[in-house]
């Protein structure tokens, strides 16, 4: 539906978005229009296509998908124009007084002959071409985001396009749409492909096959974790997205990306791999960073047996011989790693380790991945743990960590808990930020779920043989009537777990009917459990395996919102592609955002920071229906005010991925037992699940979907450079310190 007329009155603008509320007068009527403008003034001529829609709070409005400015023809059409303040140097009493000299030629004039308005009162040579400028960068930047709208994108993405290409953004999208994805985050290929399409670029173009290239890569790192893949295997996956037999071209195409340094061709056994180049660089730098680290430490080696001692009479207990061995081991090497799963010391280990390198007066820190990782790893600990963002620092204006290879970390000691979940973009930053004389430690579960990101950063450090590891086998937290950590060893096993509903916090409830498990589960989150253990719904975690289906977690979080936090009057929300938010519902945002402010108190004072991470749990406080901004409350204290543009990254927390829990710890626990892919329900995803449980798992389903999931060891190899840099890294530098 198109409207044309004359905005009348502007009720609201958030110029960080471009979400604007107004009065639209046409054709005699008065309508409220809301959408996102690039720039917008009281009295502007627009052309505007959208739809009517019915907002609960504010009852009818034109929602506005694309709009096109008409300039100004009368008089007083163009001086309200000119003097709205969009035009640099041009106010209202400037206005009118060009228009009294130029009347209807006044945008003519501005825009073809700027000179002209140096025969205005008050205005100078400079001014004049200031103006003339000002008045062509808006005209152009407003073509160009219309241009964009054309192909489908919305005012905020185009506007990222012209930051990048600024003038030449249209030409360069018409000659080469593809080129986007190189340059534009959050330009995909299906995006670009369209736009090629409607352009007439052939199938075949060596543009189109080059940006097959970077989004298999791309795509295969991003959803499978590989850092590279075998050139046959990616010659494989281009072919069949771009729908074309492989040809000459290819090979050329692949040649050119090499040339350009956009990827790398390097030889991993067994195979030719075709990495992007950001990905080499990264496990290059962790590989050389680590092995430069492992061989910097003099070979005299502390005797800490007396100390071990102390340790132990203060906190009256007795370590086994594998866990003082990994004790000495972590003092004495400058990277060491200490894995093992839930109860096998490794938190008593790293108290004993930190409690005789305090009494060496050494400056230790304390990290995790995540915020929950981090506040789990303080409790255990007794002693201040933070995300490794938070202990980087990301500056306010570069978006980039404060501390890096030129302003290093200033401690002896940096110790990185549930390692298994950084991949090797985090671990680049980190190592970077790592003094050379700092001593590593890594502590992991190996069996966990690799990082959501690309990589497989703590399986290529055991793996390499190069980093000194203390493997802990011996269960030693284990109370007599819990079966949470004794069960997790026997899935970790590929046994069944007891599960005869005889402890107090280990319960399997078979259902077979997904409806029924569905059902089941929200009966415990809502009533059952919080009854039985006198616990809050919200400290109930639900994790599934899937994200679609009857028990995957976008039906689940319906489900569940509808019972802990249905729609009321009262409670403002808003519709984000098929989610609703709603004020006091649990969120989680899924994908790392540096962009972001915050602050949170700290007694008295208010501490002030940027960015929000993957993973990161919080709480809907309020939304404003005007503006679509929403306040998050997060767990770990961090207050943000999310715009509308980026609430696509968040998503319902009743119910989360079990990839997504890794790192966190949930007083109870209920995981689906479903049927499903292999690919994805197998003995490392459960044990994952189970192991994330403090209090209480309760399993829900059908036995044989759970022995199935324990009996399936299958896990997908991640291709990674890492172990082989690492190793080419280590023999280098033993030559350097020999």
């Amino acid at each position: 539906m198109l409207l044309e007329g004359v905005v009348e009155e502007i009720i609201f603008r958030n110029d960080g978005n471009g979400y604007t509320v107004f009065y639209f007068e046409h054709s005699y009527q008065h309508t409220v229009c809301v959408g996102k403008f690039l720039q917008i003034s009281e009295g502007a001529n627009l052309k505007l296509e959208g739809n009517y829609i019915t907002n609960a709070k504010y009852g009818e409005q034109f929602q506005v998908d694309s709009y096109e400015t008409i300039y100004p023809t009368s008089k007083e059409g163009i001086k309200k124009y000119l003097g709205s303040g969009l035009i640099k140097g041009v106010g209202p009493v400037t206005a009118k007084a060009i228009v009294d000299m130029f009347k209807e030629d006044t945008l003519n004039v501005i825009e073809f002959n700027p000179s002209k308005l140096e025969a205005v009162k008050g205005i100078s040579k400079i001014k004049a071409q200031t103006i003339g400028e000002s008045f062509r960068e808006l005209k152009h930047l407003q073509n160009t985001v219309i241009f964009l709208q054309g192909y489908g994108m919305t005012v905020n993405m185009a506007m990222k396009i012209y930051d990048v290409y600024q003038n030449k953004t249209v030409d360069i999208v018409k000659e080469n749409p593809y080129k986007l994805i190189e340059d534009v985050e959050g330009i995909g290929f299906t995006t670009a492909d369209k736009i090629a399409r409607s352009l007439g670029i052939n199938r075949d173009s060596e543009f189109r096959i080059r940006a097959g290239f970077i989004y298999a890569l791309t795509d295969a790192s991003e959803k499978n974790g590989h850092t590279y893949l075998p050139k046959e295997e990616l010659f494989t996956s281009v072919s069949k997205l771009l729908d074309l037999e492989e040809n000459q071209s290819f090979k050329k195409v692949l040649e050119d990306l090499i040339f350009d340094k956009v990827v790398i061709n390097t030889f991993i056994f067994p195979h030719d791999a075709v990495m992007l180049a950001k990905y080499y660089y990264w496990e290059k730098s962790i590989a050389e960073k680590l092995a430069l680290l492992c061989c910097s430490l003099t070979n005299t080696e502390l005797n800490v047996d007396s100390e071990i001692t102390n340790f132990e009479k203060l906190n009256k207990i007795s370590l086994h011989a594998d866990q003082k061995k990994a004790i000495v081991n972590a003092v004495n090497s400058g990277v060491s790693i200490i894995t093992g799963g839930p109860g096998t010391g490794k938190t008593t280990i790293v108290k004993c380790i930190i409690n005789l390198l305090e009494n060496m007066r050494k400056k230790i820190i304390l990290m995790a991945p995540t915020g929950r990782a981090a506040k789990k790893l303080s409790e255990a600990t007794e002693r201040e743990a933070k995300t490794i963002h938070r202990a980087l620092q990301v500056d306010f204006k570069s978006k980039r960590f404060i501390y890096n290879e030129q302003n290093p970390l200033p401690y002896n000691v940096i110790i990185v808990d549930e390692v298994s979940m950084v991949d090797v973009n985090l671990m680049c930053s980190l190592l970077k930020a790592v003094a050379r004389d700092t001593k590593l430690i890594f502590v992991g579960d190996k069996d966990q779920l690799p990082s959501v990101g690309a990589g497989n950063v703590l399986e290529d450090m055991l793996s390499s043989e190069v980093i000194k590891v203390s493997q802990l086998t011996q269960i030693y937290r284990q109370n007599e009537e819990s079966l949470i950590i004794f069960n997790a060893h026997k899935i970790n096993k590929g046994e069944m777990p007891e599960i005869d509903n005889k402890s107090n916090d280990f319960f399997f409830e078979s259902k077979i009917e997904l409806e029924d498990i569905k059902n089941s589960i929200v009966d415990m989150v809502t009533t059952r459990i919080p009854k039985f253990k006198n616990i809050d719904s919200l400290k109930i975690q639900v994790l599934a395996p899937l994200k679609a289906g009857i028990c995957g977690i976008e039906n689940l979080n319906k489900e569940l919102q509808l019972k802990l936090n249905p729609y009321k009057k009262f409670k403002n929300e808003i519709t984000v592609g098929t989610t609703i938010f709603r004020e006091g519902d649990k969120i989680m945002q899924t994908a790392n955002n540096y962009d972001i402010e915050w602050k949170r108190q700290v007694g008295l004072y208010t501490e002030n920071g940027a960015g929000v991470f993957n993973g990161d749990i919080g709480y809907i406080h309020s939304i404003n229906n005007q503006t679509g901004e929403v306040v998050i409350w997060f767990e770990d204290g961090r207050e943000c005010n999310y715009p509308r543009t980026e609430l696509s990254q968040l998503s319902l927390a009743y119910a989360i991925t079990i990839h997504k829990s890794q790192g966190s710890e949930f007083d109870v626990v209920i995981i689906p037992a479903i049927a499903g892919p292999s690919l994805i329900l197998n003995r490392n995803l459960i044990y994952t699940a189970v192991t994330r449980a403090k209090k209480m798992v309760v399993i829900v389903g059908e036995k044989k979907n759970l022995k199935r999931m324990i009996s399936n060891k299958f896990i997908l190899k991640r291709h990674t450079a890492l172990k082989k840099l690492l190793i080419d890294a280590y023999k280098k530098a033993q030559i350097l310190f020999d």
